[in-house]
């Protein structure tokens, strides 16, 4: 999933002054989960803002909004279904950079500012807590190094075994951090796939992910 967390209250509030009518709308997928931009926080910012407004003599109309996904067309053409776009001077987007950018292209029209900062594609950990695992390379290697990604979980990115400065399991640049490749180093022990510690990766294919990617897929070529 993608892990986002909001910007700082003062630079949203920066962001609308000046608008007289504010749509913030929320995003149901990714964001909802990491508890950065679904319905609830919607709310919360919507109340925080009106408040806020309030008290500097702003009257603004603050409006809100989630929808499933605003990475997806479908469910963003279905905005104006259910308010006006049209009526508002600016969308306050509650989702991650890329919904931010779609509804953009769809609104092209309107004003869309990002209420989040986007920060990696990870896992939830338990409650309130979310870890990076991927860097979306395009060059997966996740099944000769048993699951464990060492573009993302090595801090120098190595695809081919540890540097020599791991200490006791640990990272040289943090030692309160474990080793990337002591990591899969066990868990290759643990799958009785040793010998893939002797699999040499060629080096990284930084062309296959480039930017900005596209992907169609053959069924639709």
């Amino acid at each position: 999933m993608i892990v986002a967390r909001r910007k700082p209250f003062d630079e949203i509030k920066g962001s609308v002054s000046g608008a007289e009518q504010v749509l913030i709308l929320g995003c149901g997928t990714c964001v909802a989960v990491c508890l950065a931009g679904g319905e609830k926080e919607v709310a919360i910012l919507a109340s925080q803002l009106k408040m806020a407004l309030r008290l500097e003599n702003q009257n603004v109309r603050i409006d809100e909004l989630t929808i499933e996904r605003q990475c997806d067309r479908e469910f963003i053409e279905e905005i104006n279904t259910r308010v006006t776009v049209d009526d508002y001077d600016l969308i306050l987007s509650m989702a991650c950079g890329a919904g931010v950018q779609l509804l953009s292209d769809v609104f092209d029209h309107k004003v869309v500012l990002p209420a989040l900062n986007t920060t990696f594609i990870g896992v939830a950990e338990g409650p309130g807590v979310w870890t990076e695992r991927c860097r979306a390379c395009s060059n997966c290697i996740l099944g000769v190094t048993g699951g464990i990604c060492p573009i993302t979980m090595c801090a120098k990115g190595l695809v081919n075994g540890p540097c020599g400065g791991a200490i006791n399991g640990k990272c040289e640049l943090d030692y309160n951090r474990a080793c990337a490749w002591a990591m899969i180093y066990e868990r290759l022990q643990k799958l009785g796939k040793m010998e893939n510690v002797r699999k040499i990766q060629p080096p990284r294919r930084h062309d296959l992910a480039t930017s900005p990617a596209l992907v169609i897929h053959k069924a639709y070529q």
